[in-house]
């Protein structure tokens, strides 16, 4: 079982072969070079604690992006180009915070948390 919130292309824990796609999407939020890394293979929770960093900086990065972007850029781009990346930023923040709560799920599935189903 699998709680709200569990990334697509992951496979519930418990289910066969779970741990391995768990692993392939945590390497695809994170730099290639960390696949370079033998720790970060032989232990998977170490990956998503990696994952979660550089998701939560990303999503920091959105935030203060955000946040600066009408200062930055008023006299740079017209107004039209700035709402567009004030649009960006909501998306892309939106995203990172639903992705940081998916890699959390995994974080805590890899230390051998398990959900039962609620009624």
């Amino acid at each position: 079982m699998a709680p709200a919130g569990w990334p697509r292309g992951v496979r519930p824990p418990g289910v066969p072969g779970w741990e391995d796609t768990a692993v392939a999407w945590l390497y695809d939020l994170c730099p290639p070079g960390y696949r370079s890394h033998e720790v970060l293979r032989k232990y998977p929770v170490i990956l998503a604690r990696m994952a979660r960093q550089h998701v939560a900086a990303a999503l920091a990065a959105a935030r203060h992006g955000y946040g600066t972007a009408r200062v930055d850029l008023k006299e740079a781009v017209p107004v039209h180009a700035l709402e567009a990346t004030l649009r960006m930023y909501e998306y892309e923040g939106s995203r990172a915070a639903a992705t940081e709560r998916a890699v959390r799920l995994v974080e805590e599935a890899l230390g051998g948390e398990r959900w039962e189903p609620r009624l």
